[in-house]
């Protein structure tokens, strides 16, 4: 994990250039329409911010949190906000969030660390608190451009959701990278309800 911080501290500028502006507003709303009003939504590996700009502009109280400290720092100056600097394996919190957004972060964790962030998350919600979560599709695992990614197909998920018992699937589906010139990527995009 600490090669993949250290990507980010080193690339925080260059990623958020390419992440900042993208449209996803059908994903954000997705998760949003099956939250209450005003909901607690923690942006667990926040990047760029801009998901966390989207929910505090919808009334929505967000805790935005990355490990990258050069990337707390930018998304921190894009939301005016603070933004805090916590490892997944740190989430701690217990009943606190009605939603947690995981968009592309949590794949860099290996698949044995992943079932214990499964938990920490699964107590950091409330009851029948949700996930949004994305990985790229696929089965490979390891280091891939200077980071470390866990790739992710239904059957692997299915296998992580019975692991862990935590969390039943109440949607999943493949989509495209939205990022310019990536429209090739595949992603795995689930959304989880707490048991």
């Amino acid at each position: 994990m600490t090669e993949t911080i250290k990507y980010y501290n080193k690339n925080a500028l260059n990623f958020i250039t390419s992440t900042q502006q993208v449209e996803f507003h059908e994903i954000q709303r997705k998760f949003t329409e099956i939250l209450p009003n005003g909901a607690a939504i923690l942006d667990f590996g926040c990047g760029s911010g801009r998901d966390a700009k989207y929910f505090l502009s919808q009334g929505y109280q967000v805790d935005a949190a990355d490990g990258s400290e050069e990337m707390c720092r930018l998304a921190g100056e894009y939301l005016k906000a603070p933004v805090r600097q916590m490892l997944f394996q740190e989430l701690s919190a217990e009943h606190v969030y009605d939603g947690i957004w995981a968009c592309s972060s949590i794949l860099h964790l290996p698949y044995g660390e992943l079932k214990d962030v499964f938990f920490k998350m699964s107590r950091a919600l409330k009851e029948k608190g949700i996930v949004y979560t994305s990985f790229k599709y696929g089965t490979f695992e390891g280091e891939r451009n200077g980071r470390y990614f866990t790739d992710m197909t239904e059957e692997k998920m299915e296998k992580l959701l019975q692991e862990t018992s935590v969390f039943h699937e109440e949607e999943q589906w493949i989509s495209s990278d939205v990022r310019p010139g990536r429209g090739d990527e595949k992603w795995l995009n689930i959304i989880l309800r707490k048991n």
